[in-house]
């Protein structure tokens, strides 16, 4: 099963804006059954995930195709997360990167807006204040039921299911100041989540997972969540002890070695650019890269202070 987001371009509503839906892929992977209109009293699919409901979407698996994919624009997967973590400087080697690397006994933990993904296919934006766009392919856990202090044997349990994420992030902001990534994180339609959420009862070992990154086909990260220093599940344990975890919450699990920064000379992503992130088991996101302004406004970032 794949659940997903979406617009439906080709009708209008009263408004005439895009009708907005959400739905499955349909069995023959070519179009998308409406979740919407068979349950009709959730939303969204966040609100299906808040609800704990997602054995309502199963039995509509081998309904036919009320759209076909290539008629519709995918939306961000979750359209209003309460909470989106992210964990940084994760897998083997990733620590390597950074020249003032130490071995903490913890997570690096951040927090990034809703606002700040877009969905598959859809562009990532590169603002005019900086071309130090960036690429982080990401294995996406999203939390299926609540808890608070979840041993890491019972973590699994919690978690409704996994999709992919591009963390994408403007370098410079970042280091704006000490202990702090917020301003690089956090521009809108930087990153991206999708194309779909695939339930956990249908993923495997999460260490044999294979995540890779292409841009222009290239590929950039390979990795597996068996290098990872903190584990998924040791994840959801450590964010339950100082908060909630609530249905619907999303947690970037980290990112592999090979971001365009530690390329020499960096390799910053342009306009036209396509990056690709894939895991088998779930899927490929993709994503084109675009200005904010493509007419080449230029707008001068402010002075550090």
């Amino acid at each position: 099963m794949r659940l997903l987001s979406y617009s439906h371009d080709s009708s209008a509503d009263a408004a005439g804006g895009p009708v907005h839906g959400w739905g499955l892929l349909s069995a023959d992977g070519a179009g998308v059954v409406d979740l919407g209109r068979r349950i009709p009293d959730v939303d969204d699919l966040g609100r299906l995930i808040e609800q704990q409901r997602l054995g309502a979407a199963r039995d509509f698996v081998d309904d036919p195709a009320d759209h076909q994919l290539a008629d519709l624009t995918f939306e961000r997967l979750l359209p209003w997360p309460r909470k989106i973590f992210c964990i940084g400087v994760n897998y083997g080697g990733r620590s390597a990167e950074y020249a003032d690397a130490t071995d903490a006994a913890y997570p690096s933990v951040f927090v990034r807006f809703p606002d700040s993904f877009t969905g598959h296919e859809r562009a990532l934006i590169r603002p005019p204040e900086s071309p130090q766009l960036d690429y982080e392919g990401e294995i996406v856990a999203v939390i299926g039921t609540p808890g608070r202090r979840i041993p890491i044997a019972d973590a699994r349990n919690h978690i409704a299911g996994l999709t992919l994420g591009n963390e994408g992030t403007i370098r410079d902001w970042v280091r704006h100041a000490k202990f702090n990534v917020t301003q690089g994180k956090n521009w809108e339609s930087t990153g991206a989540m999708g194309p779909w959420l695939v339930p956990i009862d249908e993923i495997g070992d999460f260490e044999q997972l294979r995540l890779t990154t292409r841009v222009n086909g290239e590929l950039r990260q390979d990795d597996t969540p068996a290098t990872m220093k903190y584990p998924i599940e040791y994840q959801v344990h450590y964010l339950s002890t100082f908060a909630t975890l609530h249905p619907g919450d999303v947690i970037f699990t980290g990112t592999p070695t090979g971001a365009g920064a530690r390329h020499d000379p960096p390799v910053w992503l342009e306009p036209g650019d396509t990056v690709e992130i894939s895991v088998p088991e779930i899927g490929t996101l993709r994503n084109t890269i675009a200005d904010e302004f493509p007419d080449g406004t230029d707008i001068v970032a402010p002075e550090p202070r």
